[in-house]
């Protein structure tokens, strides 16, 4: 498991853009899991939409990568060198909208992993039912 600050040591993301609280379980090249409290206080919600609130889509996917991020920099030697680049997103699927309250856990599984490019199958769910799914892939570069 891995807290905020050792998340902070990692990913180079940081308020209000950093979407991963806790990192539940790592399986390094293989697995990671993370988690996203979604809060009414967030800024996003004051404009997405107002009276019916949702987390935008975008930043869902946006999570999923940051928690692909970790996994990924968890395989390289110095990962705090280095920074998590998305590449490419296909097939991206929104099932269900994320609500003030809701607490994702993001599942990312790697599919191939070689020379700094990972390409994983992510999925977030909300009370184990998957809300969004989607193939990202990022590049490992120096910072």
């Amino acid at each position: 498991m891995m807290d905020i600050n050792q998340i902070k040591e990692i990913l180079p993301h940081r308020y209000p853009f950093l979407l991963v609280d806790k990192i539940l379980e790592v399986k390094a090249g293989e697995k990671v899991v993370g988690l996203k409290n979604v809060t009414a206080n967030e800024e996003f919600f004051n404009g997405h939409f107002p009276g019916h609130p949702i987390m935008p889509g975008v930043l869902i996917v946006e999570a999923m990568a940051q928690v692909a991020g970790v996994g990924l920099l968890t395989t390289v030697d110095n990962p705090e060198e280095k920074v998590p680049y998305f590449a490419r997103i296909e097939d991206a699927r929104f099932k269900k909208p994320v609500k003030p309250g809701d607490q994702l856990i993001i599942e990312v599984n790697v599919a191939k992993l070689r020379r700094g490019i990972g390409k994983v199958e992510a999925k977030a769910m909300v009370d184990k039912e998957v809300v969004t799914e989607a193939i990202l892939t990022c590049a490992i570069q120096d910072k």
